[in-house]
Formats: C-alpha cells, structure tokens, sequence
C-alpha cells in the first residue's frame, strides 16, 4: 500500500503498483470535497425554510363588487383626472350613496348602508368636505376620519387597519394619493412605490375592505391614459380597476367616469353625471371613449355626424332595416345609442313588415 507523506514531502510506494498524484492535489481535492459538503448542507437547510402553499389547500372565492364593474371589495382601485374634473364629487358622492346603502346609478345593487372612512389632505373637513356629504345626502354617522393632525397618515400606517376592523369600513378613500405616501417615500421610484402598494394591497384583501386612490394626471399628451398617472406605473399595475375622470368637450357641467383598467371583468361603459345649481345627477352610460375623453372630443360631433349619415340616405317611398342601419352606422365609428339619439331628434319613426323592422326615410 501506498504511504502518503505530508505535503512537500516524497512518497514511498512499491514499485510497479501504480502511479501516485502528488500529495498537494490530493489534499487540495479532499478540501473541496468538503467544501461541496459543507455548501450542499446549507442549501439543503435554506430549502427546509421555504414555505410552499399547495393550491389544492386555497378555497376559491368569488369577487365580490362595491360596484361592477368599476370597484371590487378587497382590491384597490384608482381615481385619476386632472385637477378640478370632479375626482372628489365623485368620490364624496360615491361615499354618500355607500353610507346609505344605494347603488351608483342603475349599476350594481341596492345593499345595507356601509360605513367609509375618508380621508383628505386637499379640501377642508368643516367648510368643504361636510357641506359637499350633506348636498348628497349623505349619512354623516357612517362616514369616518382618522385624526391625523398629530401625527401624519400614511399607506402603511397602521392606524388604517385599526380604523377598519373597528368600524367594519367596507370603502377606504385616500385624496390624493401623494398626500399619503410619508415623506421618505419617492413617488417615481419603483421599487419604494411597489413596497408601500404592496401593503396596502395586502390590507385591502385581509379587511375585504374597497380602497380607493385619489390621483392627479400628468400633463404628458399625447400618452395613453396608463402612463398619465402621477408617479411610478407601479400604483397602475397594482390596482385591479382604474378609473377615469374627465370632463366632456363644451359640455361644461358633465363629467364622465370611465374605465381604463380592470383586470376582474369585462370593462364597464362610460358612466357620466352632471352637476348643476349644486346637485349631483346621475346620467347613465355615455358614448365616449377614453381617449376621445382625454382628447377633447366633443360628443355633439358624434350626434351629428350621426343625423349626416341619416339625412343623406334620405329620399321617396325609402326603407331601411335597423339592421342596415346600425351596420352603416357602426362603419363609420357611430355607435348604436348615438343613432338612435340622432334617429329620435331627427323624429324618424319606424315600420314592422314581416319580422323586419324598418327606419322610414320618406322625406320630400
């Protein structure tokens, strides 16, 4: 048998047995043997503190709606417009309708009145947010704020989660979402905007309470409606629903809410409201698109291409199937509620022949 002698030293091996590797890469080997060992124990034990979750353990659930398609319970949903659009009427008229247990228009369903907590950092609780919650009608007892005036209110303040599980608030608005970031925070910085949604995410789904984010546009034009947001896409990526408010080319007193993201459902139709000698009405849906909104587009444009087109098909003893009519109608970018506004200003009357029914054109 072969005797290894220490590093340095020769060795001493019966001749024609078999050619030794030298005593320094012998030992050099068997450390990195050990090492390997050593480095396969800790991985083996890093792996032990891994947790796993078994998707046959997590019971499914239904999403379930504030408003649908517009505002989820349990998820965060955003608000954006530009200054004086009417993000906050909406907001506070949304919080009255809540506390009262009425749906926002024809969409959604009546349900028990809810409590909201409400907080702003913009308007003035006394000569401001108070007159604006009785205008509407509001039930003032449900509608909550934490005093934030000693200490400043921020995302992942705990004090929102107290509030919540101790009111049981079903709908959190935050006005505006700079406001409550804390003064560390970088609104343009991924990473610190990821981590400050990502708790409030997480708070919105332990509470199943609706949070609602206040927020200012950018003034980029000509950018889709995403990038427009103040601060990181950080806060657009996290929010399941992201809503729109604007307001309609030379149509001074009416708003539209519209939807510009919404990864629950089907996106909703454009929703306006009006307000007008202090009173907030409701429209119902709107025939405008984001960025016709974003564009200033004027709908009366819409309307009266519209009466073009049926003015133009005009003539003796003329016929046309609604059918035709939509199918014109949707080619040239006029959709069906504008046709049939168009169709009822311009008193055009229809006629049932068979099962078809026809659009009277005999004009002289």
């Amino acid at each position: 048998m072969p005797r290894i002698n220490k590093p340095g030293h020769s060795m001493m091996v019966k001749a024609g047995t078999f050619t030794p590797y030298p005593a320094n890469i012998v030992y050099q080997r068997l450390r990195q043997i050990s090492m390997k060992d050593k480095e396969m124990e800790i991985s083996m034990k890093q792996s032990q503190e891994v947790k796993l979750i078994r998707m046959d353990m997590i019971q499914s659930q239904t999403i379930e709606w504030l408003w649908y398609p517009y505002i989820p319970f349990g998820k965060i949903t955003i608000v954006q417009g530009d200054p004086g659009e009417g993000k906050t009427t909406f907001a506070l008229n949304l919080a009255a309708r809540v506390s009262k247990g009425e749906c926002f228009g024809q969409e959604g369903n009546p349900s028990i009145p809810l409590s909201v907590i409400y907080q702003t950092a913009e308007d003035g609780l006394s000569d401001t947010v108070k007159p604006r919650l009785e205008e509407a009608k509001a039930d003032c007892s449900r509608i909550l704020v934490i005093d934030d005036r000693e200490k400043s209110l921020t995302m992942d303040d705990g004090r929102l989660e107290q509030a919540i599980n101790a009111t049981g608030a079903k709908l959190l608005i935050l006005d505006p979402i700079q406001a409550y970031l804390g003064g560390n925070v970088d609104i343009n910085r991924a990473n610190e905007a990821r981590d400050m949604t990502k708790k409030l995410s997480q708070l919105a789904e332990q509470t199943g309470c609706a949070i609602l984010l206040i927020g200012h546009m950018n003034k980029a034009s000509g950018t889709k409606a995403a990038y427009r947001g103040i601060g990181s896409i950080d806060f657009f990526a996290v929010a399941r629903s992201v809503l729109l408010v604007a307001r309609v080319a030379e149509q001074e007193n009416i708003r539209v809410v519209a939807q510009i993201k919404n990864n629950l459902s089907k996106e909703g139709q454009p929703i306006a409201f009006e307000r007008c000698k202090e009173e907030f009405r409701y429209m119902g849906t709107y025939d405008i698109t984001v960025d016709e909104l974003l564009g200033g587009y004027c709908k009366a444009n819409k309307t009266q291409k519209a009466k073009q087109l049926i003015k133009s098909l005009y003539g003796e003893n003329t016929l046309i199937s609604s059918m035709d009519m939509e199918r014109r109608a949707e080619g040239m970018g006029i959709s069906k509620r504008t046709l049939d506004m168009a169709k009822k200003e311009l008193d055009i009357k229809s006629k049932r022949q068979g099962n078809i029914w026809y659009w009277d054109l005999d004009k002289k």
